[in-house]
């Protein structure tokens, strides 16, 4: 028999002659004394393994939801055995208790079975996921265009400070790490095209590729990557943690749209600064080809002259309308995965990388969209 410390409650287990395994429990099953009697029950039943269990509870003072929890654990534990428990002598007012509880969820529970499907019904549950998914974005569109009209049209209801500093962190904190690549961009391309053009003798149009490439297709594309990686990651992780906090729910509750409240002032951040990192990746991408032309013996006024004559204004402005519509994308798929999150513990990690590798998807479609659009404005 055990005396729980500082508690009136006693517990004894014993063996039958018929095998059968019996509890009696006297005195108060609380929160501080049902650990005690649960781990000595389930080592008791793990070492008969008896096939059926008696809990004479007619002792049993005052029983909490701890105590009721005790009791259903066995049940369905019996049960799952394929075994009997037979509870004796409980209070009518925790037998009520143990009713409601008996009506929940399991707590013990075999392992679900694996239901394997064909590859049809494979192929058939994503494409219906697919467009789901798809009505799902165009209903985030339609809601983010009415909150970005209310937005025009009352701009002092937009949360100015909050935009600020998500320009901050999209914009200036970014600003390293496109440089950073822009430059080595137009350095990798002119150290690369210098090889099959010095061929021909003609490495000064390597200032001509480079103009090219980085004002209307690497510039923009590759800011609207790094954003994806950083920033639309950084806004679906934020999202996504108020959503999983219930903070989103909160806002509802108050009257607060999330769309107009969260997402309005991100996607203006991103749409101001987007071009901005746009005009800084185009500039070091030229200074990087500049080097590689100034290291095979050209002056650097030549390296301008070539420029000028092969790029018009056309080019760093189709770029940045390009970078316009990218950081729209950026900013509003990390925010509709924020969403979207549900609940779990990899459920924020699970939007993360969903806003990542949509954002980058949708960046790429769009420029192939405008690279069509540009090519017969230019011909």
């Amino acid at each position: 028999m055990d005396l729980a410390p500082q508690t009136l409650l006693q517990f004894h287990s014993e063996t039958k002659r018929d095998g059968a395994l019996q509890f009696t429990v006297i005195g108060r099953l609380d929160s501080t004394t049902t650990g005690r009697i649960w781990r000595q029950a389930m080592e008791a039943i793990g070492r008969t393994k008896a096939l059926q269990v008696i809990v004479d509870a007619s002792g049993i003072e005052y029983c909490d939801g701890s105590g009721i929890a005790w009791l259903v654990h066995l049940q369905q534990l019996q049960a799952a055995r394929g075994a009997q428990l037979e509870i004796r002598g409980l209070h009518a007012q925790f037998h009520e208790l143990l009713s409601d509880a008996v009506t929940g969820e399991p707590l013990f529970s075999t392992a679900p079975v694996a239901v394997r499907r064909s590859f049809t019904e494979q192929i058939g549950k994503a494409v219906c996921e697919i467009f789901q998914d798809i009505g799902r974005v165009i209903s985030f569109v339609g809601e983010l265009f009415l909150a970005m009209v209310y937005a025009a049209r009352h701009p002092r209801r937009v949360r100015w400070r909050d935009t600020l500093k998500i320009a901050e962190a999209l914009g200036v904190d970014a600003l390293p790490i496109v440089v950073l690549i822009g430059f080595l961009m137009g350095l990798i391309m002119a150290f690369q095209a210098a090889v099959p053009l010095g061929q021909f003798g003609a490495q000064i149009f390597v200032a001509n590729l480079i103009g090219l490439a980085i004002l209307r297709e690497l510039g923009p594309l590759m800011t609207a990557i790094v954003l994806a990686g950083r920033s639309g990651s950084a806004f679906a992780a934020e999202l996504g943690t108020m959503k999983v906090r219930e903070e989103i729910d909160a806002l509802k509750t108050m009257g607060l749209e999330p769309v107009r409240f969260l997402v309005v002032p991100r996607v203006i951040a991103a749409v101001v600064m987007t071009p901005l990192l746009t005009v800084f990746a185009d500039l070091v991408g030229l200074m990087g080809g500049s080097v590689v032309l100034l290291s095979l013996g050209f002056p650097l006024i030549t390296f301008f002259h070539q420029l000028q004559s092969a790029v018009s204004y056309g080019s760093p402005v189709g770029g940045l309308v390009k970078s316009f519509f990218f950081g729209i994308l950026v900013a509003a798929i990390g925010c509709l995965r924020g969403l979207q999150t549900e609940s779990g513990a990899s459920a924020v990690g699970e939007s993360t990388t969903s806003a990542v590798v949509s954002a980058i998807v949708l960046i790429v479609v769009t420029d192939g969209i405008f690279s069509v659009i540009y090519y017969y404005l230019w011909v």
